[in-house]
């Protein structure tokens, strides 16, 4: 299996296309000024407490006040609170979990009103970002990512990956990060850490606990709600989490965003510095490398896979429905329960990445086609199983239900991906009419008279490739060859895929747009 990375950078936001062997799984959008995202560490202030519900509302900064529930507050959360009490007062100058003496552990059956009281300043990091009407989901159990390892300040605990299968590997990890960890540290150990050298993990660990308590030397002169330590920006969160041996290219659009990601790579995994590959052009990223037509192509009520073969996604604010069609698919001498059986295959891996791109979370049902038998259902259950292994996104799946409904459940953290692939049309603005086509010509040589005017002489007109097809007919005597002589001007005409029909732009000799 090949992963590549495309990054398309623009002004307001970056957008993010996971492919894996050349098919878009994952569609990430993060937006320039990003706040609350998973894993952001604020100092946030108590607003009202709630008996009923056993928890607090938090003032992070967001419209609506945050959900901390009491279970969330972790088991050392007495130690936490005492650490920041000592950093707002400053009392010592070099403030160590280390040289901390721990509180005793909170009563886990216990209220929110005996640990927290309204005015309070507390820590809490971000665990699900503002999702439709709802304010951020707070812990105030902090843990600290890295490439190899998760830090988990006021822990003793060393916990290896489960993915990791190897014994000897679990023990040898689990001895060497007790050797080498502060007092008063928990470590968790990721997968990607099996087979890691000493030096390199104790060089992560010090790093990840340099970053911990630095972030400390200026809260004292914070007023809350403030942010206290970010999580890293998206694309380098992604690279950071699923970076590994089968990626083979980075596709960025932006030489400076290049850079950074290959000087963190370069940290990182050195030998993979390489693969990051800058992409310049007039024709936008997403569009030079097919991307585009992918997205076009799997977002939208319906969705095609297979042979005529679909599915029917609908989204509501309870839960997620996903219904498979085979459509007119049959294969001659297959019966009903083989042609099902096939069908349902097809859907289920087609609902696994169709999950991970949209990254829709909590209940999705789905209605697979009738199968009768016993061992075709549990064939069906084990390749939803399987492939639905590669998503890193929390799941639980249960077997077919008697009415072949499967239910999966997926953590749900950030809000889902919808993009919308049916727009107002540019062209008539919803109205439905449009001016006539024979006449995009004459409008063209309209505007390119107006700015050659103005002094612009070097020119690029971008249009729809069949309009560009039928500017350039013919070998000399062509309509672009024309306007060249009869205004006086340089043209180069470029075909933008994603332009609609009748769309065109001119841009300068600095390729920057000229407003019509």
């Amino acid at each position: 299996m090949s992963n590549e990375l495309v990054i398309d950078v623009n002004p307001n936001e970056i957008v993010i296309a996971l492919l894996s062997n050349k098919q878009l799984v994952e569609l990430t959008r993060e937006k320039s000024n990003l706040q609350f995202a998973v894993g952001d560490i604020y100092l946030g202030k108590v607003k009202k407490i709630m008996p009923g519900l056993n928890a607090a509302f938090v003032d992070v900064g967001y419209e609506k006040d945050a959900f901390l529930h009491y279970l969330d507050l972790g088991h050392q959360f007495r130690s936490l609170n005492k650490f920041l009490q000592q950093a707002l007062a400053r009392k010592g100058r070099n403030l160590s979990i280390s040289k901390m003496r721990l509180e005793q552990d909170i009563d886990k059956n216990g209220k929110m009103s005996d640990v927290l009281k309204s005015g309070q300043y507390i820590l809490v990091q971000v665990a699900k970002e503002p999702i439709s009407t709802k304010g951020p989901r707070l812990c105030s159990e902090i843990s600290i990512a890295g490439r190899n390892i998760v830090l988990i300040p006021f822990s003793d605990k060393v916990s290896i990956s489960q993915k990791i299968k190897s014994t000897e590997e679990k023990n040898r990890l689990r001895q060497l990060l007790q050797s080498i960890k502060p007092k008063n540290y928990g470590v968790i150990v990721r997968t990607v850490a099996e087979g890691k050298r000493v030096a390199e993990l104790d060089q992560e660990l010090r790093s990840l606990v340099e970053k911990w308590e630095g972030s400390f030397q200026h809260i004292r002169d914070m007023q809350p709600p403030k942010l206290v330590l970010g999580e890293m920006d998206r694309t380098t969160a992604i690279l950071r989490d699923i970076l590994n041996s089968s990626f083979e290219n980075i596709y960025v659009n932006d030489a400076s965003a290049a850079k950074d990601i290959k000087n963190y790579i370069a940290g990182i995994a050195p030998e993979k510095s390489k693969i990051v590959k800058h992409v310049g052009g007039d024709m936008p990223i997403f569009d030079q490398l097919g991307v585009d037509k992918q997205i076009k192509s799997s977002f939208g009520k319906t969705v095609s896979f297979k042979n005529g073969a679909y599915l029917i996604i609908e989204h509501t604010e309870a839960f997620h429905v996903i219904d498979v069609n085979s459509g007119n698919r049959s294969k001659a001498g297959n019966d009903q329960e083989t042609n099902a059986l096939e069908v349902n295959l097809a859907a289920a891996d087609e609902i696994a990445r169709q999950l991970r791109l949209r990254d829709m979370g909590g209940i999705i049902v789905v209605d697979f086609i009738d199968m009768h038998a016993a061992e075709n259902r549990q064939k069906l259950f084990e390749r939803m199983k399987d492939v639905m292994g590669q998503d890193r996104t929390k799941h639980n799946i249960l077997p077919l239900s008697k009415f072949g409904l499967m239910q999966i459940t997926r953590q749900r953290v950030r809000p889902e991906m919808n993009i919308e692939i049916q727009e107002t049309c540019p062209t008539c603005l919803g109205s439905g009419k449009i001016s006539p086509a024979v006449l995009l010509t004459d409008q063209i040589e309209e505007k390119l008279k107006s700015v050659a005017d103005s002094g612009e002489k070097k020119l690029t007109l971008k249009v729809h490739p069949f309009v560009a097809a039928y500017i350039n007919k013919g070998f000399w005597k062509t309509l672009r060859r024309e306007w060249q002589s009869k205004l006086g001007i340089k043209l180069t005409v470029k075909e933008i895929p994603s332009y609609d029909l009748l769309v065109y732009k001119i841009f300068d000799n600095n390729n920057q747009e000229i407003e019509l």
